[in-house]
């Protein structure tokens, strides 16, 4: 099972993701968690100790120029497009429990399409890890979906949409929906999150009529004190966990 997550910043786009690995590993399932949102910590929602200290792949410029044979940062020239990245999961991977979390943060220099080598390594690993890997996987992505592609696109079982009660997020929905059709990617749905009122999901449904939501997360001032005090979202005890524990079901999880 192949998941993406994606959403407008601030939805809980990272809560949502964090709260279904943990339930999967809770499971027994083994998770291979790729945190590729430059803006958010997955490892730290998870629970991980010394997420602070993960070092993005993106930024590992030895092993980058191992790989790729050219220099980090710079463009177009002559490197390796298929650099090996099969070991890659196993050896730079955060651990807990049943999960393994790697975090590839972003190409600083010449934007997400460039000819650079971070940007082909990273390409290549999540090419790898949608076609290659047997485990579980689920990918906590900015609203771009960058590091996905047609070769992968039609690999992934589910893209996951958060979002909350509010224009913008709507309006980013739809985007991220454009942006999954350009590349085959059509198994879509939606999870709304920060429900306060029925007044809430029935804004949702009404604003995206033709979307499959999942299901809905209640706003929880704990999740938010969670997150302050650097707690994973699991480890609180709020109606969120039976949610996506429903989720889980109807994504196949169980």
């Amino acid at each position: 099972m192949k998941i993406a997550v994606s959403g407008k910043g601030g939805v809980g786009k990272t809560t949502f993701a964090a709260l279904l690995i943990r339930t999967l590993d809770l499971h027994g399932k083994h998770v291979l968690a790729i945190d590729a949102d430059p803006d958010a910590n997955l490892a730290a929602a998870l629970g991980i100790e010394g997420a602070e200290r993960i070092v993005p792949i993106a930024e590992m410029k030895e092993m980058i120029f191992e790989r790729t044979e050219a220099k980090p940062g710079t463009m177009g020239g002559f490197f390796k497009l298929n650099p090996k990245v099969d070991d890659l999961p196993e050896a730079l991977s955060a651990r807990l429990n049943n999960i393994k979390l790697m975090r590839l943060g972003s190409v600083k220099k010449g934007g997400s399409g460039c000819l650079c080598p971070e940007s082909t390594l990273l390409r290549a690993l999540v090419t790898h890890i949608v076609l290659a890997r047997d485990e579980v996987v689920v990918m906590d992505m900015e609203a771009g979906i960058e590091h996905l592609g047609r070769a992968t696109a039609r690999a992934v079982d589910r893209l996951v949409i958060v979002v909350e009660p509010g224009r913008r997020s709507i309006e980013t929905a739809g985007q991220i929906r454009r942006l999954a059709n350009e590349i085959g990617l059509k198994h879509l749905s939606v999870v709304g999150n920060k429900i306060r009122r029925n007044d809430d999901e029935a804004f949702l449904r009404r604003n995206l009529p033709d979307f499959d939501f999942l299901g809905f997360i209640p706003y929880d001032d704990t999740l938010i004190e969670a997150d302050l005090g650097g707690r994973s979202p699991f480890d609180v005890l709020t109606s969120a966990r039976e949610r996506v524990q429903e989720m889980m079901g109807k994504l196949g999880g169980e």
